[in-house]
């Protein structure tokens, strides 16, 4: 049943151990993203589940990370969508060895934290850290599209939106959210 939070885990864990080098800022973008506070990507993170009707047999989570990339390491067409742990830290290159270390250290941190008290205080650090939450979201679903307010996540790490067309709630379950930009005034 927490299966499905294992993303949320490991972006809530990545954040803590990126925010241990100085000068770097991060926020989450729901569900598997994390971002500069500028919203230019850093980490993609995707989780992938083998499991039987009343079994998990494993999960492995994939996390590609921006690490030592300079604005001209990246096509032209992403230089203005994407950033590095480099860029956002000053310019230095950062250890990759140090910098796996700490996520693992976070990893560890964040798994043992669930499994002795659950997910509700990892759920809030990751509220806390969201870039997606009172924002206006385009909802990219399988079966439809729809525009809203992102409002919350909810205990099983659904996210919670508000539909502009008709004010009802919906659990965002899958699909692809991108954060519309606010309109000026």
């Amino acid at each position: 049943q927490q299966a499905s939070k294992c993303t949320l885990l490991a972006a809530v864990a990545l954040a803590r151990a990126f925010e241990r080098y100085p000068g770097v800022a991060v926020g989450i973008k729901w569900p598997n993203d994390i971002l500069t506070l500028e919203g230019k990507k850093l980490v993609g993170i995707l989780a992938e589940m083998n499991a039987e009707m009343d079994a998990i047999n494993f999960i492995v989570i994939g996390m590609g990370v921006n690490v030592n990339l300079l604005p001209e390491d990246f096509p032209a067409e992403l230089q203005p969508l994407a950033s590095s742990l480099q860029q956002l830290g000053g310019g230095e290159p950062i250890s990759r060895k140090k910098l796996l270390q700490v996520m693992l250290e976070e990893l560890e941190a964040a798994f043992d934290e669930v499994s002795k008290t659950g997910f509700a205080a990892l759920l809030d650090d990751w509220r806390k850290r969201s870039i997606t939450l009172g924002r206006q979201v385009s909802v990219i679903a399988p079966e439809e599209t729809y525009t809203g307010v992102a409002l919350d996540i909810d205990q099983q790490g659904a996210l919670l939106v508000r539909r502009d067309a008709d004010g009802t709630v919906e659990q965002v379950w899958a699909g692809d959210v991108s954060i519309r930009p606010v309109p000026p005034a």
